[in-house]
């Protein structure tokens, strides 16, 4: 069965190791469904944060086709139950001009806020688990979506043992 799994990666902060990276699950014929990446608090690493789809058997294979990358300081799969995942969204809603209520009972229910309040729109925030970001986007449909921008996941390990120690992996 082919199940979304999440890859958590240390990296040097280079060029070209996003393109490696991405090569490998192309030359695979794997699909990145997510991606995330930003310079630590070291300037010379950076976090990564995949989320594909796929058997235990391919997990295994992107898990240490990804160790042995050059630029590649370690890589670990997290379980979700021992893991915190969020994902930010910005959107866009249509306004009818007879207030905003409707938008803002919405924002409050699912924990977001008001960015930018345009003539005919707004522009809303919000950051939380994916299923949330999705079910707030199907409640936003019917209000009119005019754009979206969301990232990818963000994930770090609940569990001590599987910090990905920066300073250790430089």
């Amino acid at each position: 069965m082919d199940d979304r799994f999440t890859i958590s990666l240390i990296v040097n902060n280079q060029y070209g190791v996003l393109n490696r990276i991405a090569g490998l699950f192309s030359k695979r014929c794997y699909n990145i469904d997510s991606l995330a990446v930003g310079e630590t608090e070291n300037p010379k690493i950076s976090r990564m944060t995949i989320v594909s789809t796929g058997g235990e058997y391919i997990r295994t294979q992107i898990v240490r086709q990804l160790n042995k990358l050059h630029d590649v300081k370690h890589a670990i799969m997290l379980e979700e139950a021992d893991s915190v995942s969020v994902e930010h969204l910005l959107i866009k809603l249509k306004t009818d001009g007879n207030g905003n209520s409707q938008i803002t009972e919405l924002l409050n229910r699912y924990g977001g806020k008001i960015m930018y309040i345009g003539d005919r729109f707004i522009i809303a925030d919000l950051t939380g688990p994916t299923e949330n970001i999705n079910k707030f986007i199907v409640k936003c449909i019917p209000l009119g979506i005019i754009e979206l921008c969301r990232s990818g996941s963000l994930s770090l390990s609940k569990n001590a043992d599987d910090v990905l120690n920066i300073n250790e992996n430089i």
